[in-house]
């Protein structure tokens, strides 16, 4: 029996996030870290196999409640019957035809929950990968993060954006132009303009705490909201998170560490601005850049990324982060 297996990566904004789901601009690279890992395999039936985290049977009240703690309400199970009606949808739009072969499919992550680091969407990417292999599918690149992302928008009803899902498309580190000017439609979705960054990025780390841990609608669906009814400081925010990546793209060009710092402590600045944030969460970034590095929330929230100088502001960040129950990585960004 043949079996379909896909990767899909967590990933980190480095800037302009959350300007993604506002015709902004951001830079987000790859956490090779951490992977949702699907696999599919033809079967006689559509067959979605409940991974842990959608665990349905509990041997006391306890046990539900710290599954519950851990991984939340909802499992990986919805995201990958939604991507799969997405990806019928897609095809039944666009003249695709698909054989009338059935599969099992299951997928299971090590991707910290609701911390900000795009679970979700690895799940749903990884599923698609498996559903554009089995029928023999081939979606255009710039089109698939889109189709993620309507995935969780149109079926799931969850605030988002783009980012995530293009960069877990196209992995590596990406620089995401998503305004009116640059936008096109393919194939019926909207797609920015995708660029690679080439150019080496000084060091980054990566911290995350799972115990304050948040969701992404959560935070996103009031934002919108906000910005949809014309909130003069969002809608000038959102303006000003694009410039900062722009010109967090030219810095890291040049090599310039020192601006790309300050750049990232100006977007966390900016955010908190426009936003009431968690004390858990903002106690991260303070703690990190008490230790002298940069810090800005490297999603939703509950996870940090930032540049250090050298191994020994490393060691302080990892001491004076720990201190506070969070682990600091160093992110792997080309893990295939």
């Amino acid at each position: 029996m043949e079996v379909i297996e896909n990767t899909a990566y967590a990933r980190a904004g480095l800037m302009g996030n959350p300007s993604d789901g506002y015709n902004g601009r951001t830079i987000s690279f790859i956490v090779g870290n951490f992977r949702a890992r699907v696999l599919l395999y033809e079967w006689e039936d559509i067959e979605i196999v409940l991974s842990a985290e959608d665990q349905t049977r509990f041997r006391s009240i306890e046990e539900l409640a710290r599954d519950v703690k851990l991984h939340g309400y909802y499992g990986g199970a919805r995201l990958v019957k939604a991507t799969i009606k997405k990806f019928y949808d897609y095809c039944a739009a666009n003249g695709r035809k698909l054989h009338e072969r059935n599969f099992s499919i299951r997928h299971e992550t090590n991707i910290p929950r609701q911390v900000g680091l795009a679970g979700s969407s690895a799940i749903i990417v990884g599923t698609l990968r498996c559903l554009m292999e089995f029928y023999g599918v081939p979606i255009p690149k710039a089109v698939q993060p889109s189709l993620a992302l309507a995935v969780e928008t149109e079926e799931l009803s969850i605030g988002a954006g783009l980012q995530d899902r293009v960069i877990q498309v196209y992995e590596g580190v990406m620089y995401m132009d998503f305004s009116e000017a640059t936008t096109v439609e393919i194939d019926g979705f909207r797609c920015g303009e995708y660029t690679p960054v080439t150019a080496p990025l000084p060091p980054i780390y990566i911290a995350y705490s799972t115990r304050f841990s948040e969701p992404t609608e959560v935070v996103h669906n009031t934002l919108r909201e906000r910005f949809d009814s014309g909130d003069r400081a969002v809608v000038v925010a959102m303006d000003r998170f694009a410039e900062l990546a722009g010109r967090a793209q030219s810095a890291i060009a040049k090599g310039d560490a020192a601006s790309l710092a300050e750049l990232i402590d100006a977007n966390f600045d900016l955010r908190q601005s426009i936003m009431a944030l968690p004390f858990a969460h903002v106690e991260m970034v303070e703690v990190a850049r008490a230790a002298g590095a940069s810090a800005k929330f490297a999603g939703s929230g509950g996870a940090i990324v930032g540049t250090y100088d050298d191994e020994s502001m490393l060691k302080r960040l990892r001491d004076s982060l720990g201190g506070i129950g969070c682990r600091v990585v160093k992110p792997l960004m080309n893990p295939r």
